[in-house]
């Protein structure tokens, strides 16, 4: 049996053994599970163990934050500055597609902090102000993106896409549900309607499920948010905002209670080399703590 880490509504099951025994069993209850004892050295490796689980994803194609590949099926982490935390969210919730399972195996533990934190979406919910939480699921949540076309703030349209080509990014974005336009410098702004909730398949249970709050430009730290917004002249020239599914602004007030409600029941175990982590990308959320030191963790998505 494992051990059962708890924080507010999140738990994580803690195998300490050399093989992945009973894993399905607790993601279906759970949906997180950390194991130990692996050996995970290399990317190679930690490949190998995410295809004992399914064809791992090859393409990051329309993903929203810089990563670069590693081995195949294997990327590592967000490329984010350290000093930073990564808030919680659902890996690709902003698409029409996303991963089913996330993998994260730890080759070098950072010097302090470096968590990746995980928050139960079942649990969130369901702790959610009601009229917050209605509001979210009445109207839905509007992803923006102003992609740059090589020059600019954030990713640009060619490395969002992995391609230099339109028509294929036309094509993509076409069948993703996602209205489009480019602009008179080659830059591309899109903008996606999803759904802040949605019904997980295997369990039948509603989750929090979306990015809204990162994506949100207060997610910002404060200078940082200032400095960006001068830069590039107003909201709508953001390489990413979340707004409501109708076009409104969300309100302080409704991120405040998100971003508490979301702290109350995320839950952060330190990495050790060779720690292996599946996450269950509809039911549990994940993140980032900043950290300091060196630090690799690799991803895989199935």
């Amino acid at each position: 049996m494992p051990d059962l880490l708890r924080h507010g509504g999140t738990t994580l099951a803690l195998y300490e053994v050399d093989t992945l025994p009973h894993v399905e069993t607790a993601l279906a209850q759970h949906g997180a599970v950390l194991v130990r004892g692996l050996g995970i050295t290399s990317p190679d490796g930690f490949g190998s163990v995410v295809r004992t689980f399914g064809e791992p994803a090859t393409s990051y194609r329309g993903g929203n934050t810089p990563r670069d590949v590693v081995a195949s099926g294997v990327f590592t982490s967000t490329e984010y500055p350290p000093r930073y935390p990564i808030s919680q969210h659902n890996e690709l919730s902003y698409a029409q597609q996303w991963p089913d399972r996330l993998f994260f195996a730890c080759l070098v533990s950072a010097e302090s902090g470096g968590a990746t934190p995980v928050c139960d979406g079942r649990a969130l919910l369901a702790d959610l102000d009601p009229v917050v939480q209605q509001r979210f699921i009445d109207l839905g949540v509007e992803y923006r993106q102003h992609l740059h076309g090589g020059f600019g703030f954030g990713k640009s349209w060619q490395d969002t896409f992995e391609t230099a080509d339109r028509a294929v990014v036309e094509r993509f974005l076409t069948a993703s549900d996602a209205e489009f336009s480019w602009t008179a410098d080659g830059d591309l702004r899109v903008s996606q309607r999803r759904p802040a909730t949605r019904v997980h398949p295997r369990t039948g249970e509603q989750v929090w499920f979306n990015q809204a709050e990162q994506w949100h430009v207060s997610n910002l730290p404060g200078e940082d948010a200032d400095l960006l917004l001068e830069a590039v002249g107003g909201t709508d020239n953001l390489p990413h905002n979340a707004y409501y599914g109708n076009g409104d602004a969300i309100s302080a007030a409704d991120l405040a209670a998100v971003r508490e409600t979301t702290r109350r029941h995320t839950l952060a175990v330190p990495w050790q080399a060779g720690d292996l982590l599946i996450v269950d990308n509809m039911l549990v959320q994940h993140g980032r703590e900043a950290y300091t030191g060196d630090r690799r963790v690799l991803v895989g998505m199935v």
